[in-house]
């Protein structure tokens, strides 16, 4: 086969997004005859996408040398802004301003009445929106603008992509996520290149999760997993889907799939090391196992988040809290509360910090952590954050002995948890309710909120939640017995009476499966037959 056959080959991966395959034959061509400057582009290009940074680095600056021999000054520039995107991602920031400085240098030459030149300012911007925000904006706007006037659809979706995620950062939460919006329209529609779209997924549903929008979270991470999907060669990106997908998994309630998914991640964002990804992957691993009461797992998993750079706070904090540490607690979590500038990082750790605080006897600052958050959610104005908000303000009024403002404030957090479909959180609003009730005298009400909470605690394997229940005299299903919720859904369907074969059929597993199951389910409520564990799950509420 022809050096040009095998150029061939790798253009035809390239269109059909085979990046392994296109990475390979272009590198093969390369071998044989160096490439057309056009064609390093795309080996550049594949080579980041099939996770091969360093080469793709070396290619691309290959590929901004031959284009200032040819004397095509505008494409190189647009290598020298690509370059300078990779490396800044990868925390290489004098690199990533040395190539900006090139690219500076060379519009200084052929003019700036160019898309090229929009690029740039959009670099620019991005480099500003950290320290002057409202500037920053003013710069997308204008780069944006540049994309429009020149017809290039990428530069406009990039420069309102920064325009959207810095409006978001100044607070204006409802100009940013429209402009958002509108990007994402292009990017699921396939109109810009692969590269962009992988950066403007994660920016996107990083803006989600940063403004507590969970619908939109969850929406754009199921495309972004599509996306994913249809390029199985893909690496880059996939580790920043499979750390958004694990939070959807989690505040969603499907805690075992996010287990399964979480060691899946963290295992493939450890080689290579240094992966920007793995910090949030081993936080979200270990906020699983917090909830789950697994505490050695979780500090182990929140250390490792750490060495990944992230810091593990509020997720720690409330790990300090449930060991009954709480000067440890309050501690952590005042430090991060202290060192979060930005409004939109602070409210997950207020929220922490108002439970520390309480735990700690200290209504006073219990109430000032609550009342600054309780502002947030007015300024910034998200269903979740309302409901993060009333949950404080619950707590902090039933600390009082306000058994009627915490019961109405407890409603609220039970209802805006029910309509983001979070049903860890709706369960703990609902024992706020119960608590309420009691406090107000009515027992009986009491009495089925927080039996209705420790049956999602059950479902879920909350087993900190489950224990305090008991101790508040609730009716805990299974007490004392950690089914998972796969294990769940078979004895449910064993006690009506089902086979393993149509138990099988079913949850569409293999009847082996099933039989393991049932087997572990056996041996977990200590009984040796079908009529024993369903006589079992009746009785403690299971089914």
């Amino acid at each position: 086969m022809t050096t040009i056959d095998v150029r061939g080959r790798g253009r035809a991966a390239f269109e059909a997004r085979a990046w392994a395959e296109a990475y390979a034959q272009l590198t093969a061509a390369d071998a044989g005859s160096p490439l057309p400057t056009d064609d390093l582009v795309l080996l550049a290009v594949s080579a980041f996408l099939a996770g091969h940074d360093a080469a793709s680095v070396a290619v691309q600056e290959r590929a901004y040398h031959a284009l200032l021999r040819e004397e095509r000054p505008l494409p190189a520039v647009r290598c020298a802004f690509w370059l300078a995107t990779v490396l800044a991602n990868e925390g290489e920031l004098a690199r990533a301003s040395g190539w900006l400085a090139r690219a500076d240098r060379l519009l200084d030459e052929c003019g700036r009445d160019c898309a090229e030149a929009g690029y740039l300012l959009a670099a620019r911007a991005r480099e500003t929106a950290p320290v002057e925000p409202a500037v920053a904006v003013e710069m997308f706007a204008e780069a944006a603008a540049v994309g429009q006037r020149h017809h290039d659809p990428d530069l406009v979706v990039l420069a309102r992509m920064g325009r959207g995620r810095t409006l978001v950062e100044l607070g204006k939460v409802a100009d940013g996520v429209g402009l958002l919006d509108e990007v994402m329209v292009a990017v699921t529609a396939g109109e810009v290149g692969p590269l962009l779209t992988g950066i403007v997924y994660c920016t996107v549903i990083d803006a989600c999760r940063a403004t507590f929008d969970v619908r939109r979270a969850r929406e754009w991470t199921a495309a972004l997993s599509r996306w994913c999907d249809a390029q199985p060669d893909l690496v880059q990106f996939r580790g920043e889907c499979q750390v958004h997908r694990l939070h959807v998994l989690r505040v969603q309630g499907a805690w075992q799939d996010a287990l399964d998914e979480a060691g899946r991640a963290c295992t493939r964002l450890s080689d290579p090391p240094g992966q920007p990804a793995a910090g949030p992957a081993h936080y979200e691993r270990a906020e699983l196992y917090r909830l789950r009461g697994e505490v050695a797992a979780a500090e182990d998993a929140y250390r490792l988040a750490g060495a990944g750079g992230l810091d593990p706070q509020p997720g720690l904090g409330l790990l300090r809290l449930a060991q009954g540490r709480v000067p440890a607690a309050v501690a952590g979590l005042r430090r991060a509360v202290d060192e979060a500038a930005r409004p939109l990082a602070r409210p997950e750790l207020l929220a922490a910090l108002t439970e520390a605080l309480l735990a700690a006897g200290d209504l006073a600052g219990a109430r000032s952590a609550c009342a600054e958050l309780a502002e947030l959610a007015g300024a910034i104005r998200v269903p979740v954050l309302a409901a993060m908000s009333s949950y404080a303000t619950a707590s902090v009024l039933l600390s009082a002995a306000d058994g009627a403002g915490g019961l109405a404030a407890a409603r609220h957090a039970w209802a805006g948890w029910q309509e983001a479909e979070s049903p860890y959180e709706a369960a703990r609003s609902r024992v706020l309710v119960g608590l309420a009730c009691r406090e107000l005298g009515d027992d009986d009400a009491a009495r089925m909120e927080l039996d209705a909470a420790a049956v999602t605690f059950g479902e879920l394997s909350a087993r900190p939640d489950l224990d305090r229940l008991g101790r508040l005299g609730a009716r805990v299903p299974g007490a004392g017995v950690a089914l998972t919720p796969r294990e769940r859904e078979v004895l449910r369907l064993v006690a009506a009476g089902r086979t393993n074969r149509a138990v099988a059929a079913e949850l569409v597993l293999s009847e082996k499966t099933v039989a393991r199951h049932v087997a572990n389910i056996f041996t977990k409520l200590n009984v040796s037959s079908r009529a024993a564990a369903t006589a079992y799950a009746y009785e403690h509420g299971l089914v």
